[in-house]
């Protein structure tokens, strides 16, 4: 195909020129260049099988195997060896399946290959090994690599699944406690991705923050704290214009995110919120939907949604970096979405 670039047939460890009227056998080895999907697309239809996938132990799967790249470090063990002199597959189940050097890929058959110092090496291994290989080999971890050769796609499966149950709450034929479940099951049943997987991509921590502020948040309305705290609020909104008011409610959850977290500070606030609108006779979706756009809305630090946390390392950023667009982003939101809120949900029924 135009788009793969084959760059070296391999026999028997041998090197072969290459020659297009050689006829291909079981067992050669090609060494193919090009962009990913047009690799998958040739893997597919040549019925090619990718090197090491043949390797696998009994007990490796593939939601278990990950493609990870790394730069060989000056200190690194590998300096100077071969991956076959290194015994990268029978000590860790490491296959080698790519290596850039001096922004080159090589061409050279990889068994081979005496590894130097700044090289980027693309390995395929399991994810619990990774972390002792690259330690003791002397490897600096870059990313992961999305290379699904020899792996089942889907498509656009998932995005259909997760428009299905967005439908579903939209219209109301199911709640939502109900309806982003019954997606998570359909996809494991579909066998996007595997029950590993599923586990690995749930946050823990964020759990176990929730679950101790869902009490919390229960206990200060079971107590009448939401009541006491809503009737002092109250009594300081209560002169204000109703949009001054709206308005100051989203400047309280964005100032309480970076402490709590975006899903936590409406759980605390959302009670306090409600109280406020009883005890002024409003409407209470005005005041909910405030303390949403707030607690999703911030801006200002690093730590007040997961989103700037992620873009913090790779974008090289400051602290004091997300002031200088949050801060008039946020001014932003909160004179958008006052007028907005009150218009959409007004104060009275």
């Amino acid at each position: 195909q135009d788009t793969v670039q084959v760059l070296a047939l391999i026999k028997n460890g041998a090197r072969l020129p290459l020659k297009s009227d050689y006829a291909l056998r079981g067992g050669d080895h090609l060494l193919v260049e090009g962009e990913q999907r047009d690799l998958e697309r040739f893997c597919n239809e040549a019925k090619l099988v990718l090197v090491g996938q043949r390797h696998r132990n009994d007990g490796e799967t593939a939601s278990s195997v990950k493609t990870l790249e790394g730069v060989v470090r000056a200190e690194s063990n590998l300096i100077g060896v071969s991956p076959a002199q290194a015994r990268l597959h029978e000590r860790y189940g490491v296959s080698l399946l790519a290596i850039r050097r001096e922004g080159r890929s090589v061409e050279q058959e990889l068994r081979s290959l005496r590894f130097r110092a700044g090289d980027v090496a693309v390995f395929k291994i399991e994810e619990d090994h990774a972390g002792e290989m690259f330690s003791e080999l002397g490897i600096l971890p870059l990313s992961e690599r999305p290379i699904l050769l020899g792996q089942k796609r889907f498509g656009y499966v998932p995005v259909i699944v997760l428009a299905a149950a967005i439908v579903a709450v939209a219209t109301g034929a199911f709640p939502i406690a109900i309806a982003f479940p019954v997606a998570a099951v359909v996809i494991l049943l579909l066998g996007v991705m595997s029950m590993s997987e599923a586990y690995r991509s749930i946050e823990g921590p964020m759990l176990v923050l929730l679950a101790a502020l869902i009490p919390i948040s229960e206990s200060i309305q079971r107590t009448g704290g939401d009541a006491l705290i809503a009737g002092v609020l109250a009594n300081v909104m209560g002169p204000m214009p109703h949009v001054l008011g709206i308005g100051v409610l989203i400047l309280a959850a964005m100032a309480v995110t970076p402490f709590l977290n975006n899903a936590a500070t409406v759980l605390v606030m959302a009670p306090i919120a409600a109280g406020i609108a009883r005890t002024l006779g409003h409407n209470p979706d005005a005041y909910l939907m405030a303390v949403a756009i707030g607690a999703a809305c911030d801006f200002l630090t690093p730590i007040g949604h997961q989103c700037n946390t992620l873009v913090m390392g790779p974008g090289g950023y400051r602290f004091t970096d997300y002031w200088k667009l949050g801060l008039p982003l946020s001014i932003l939101v909160v004179l958008t979405a006052t007028p907005l809120i009150l218009l959409t949900w007004p104060l009275t029924r």
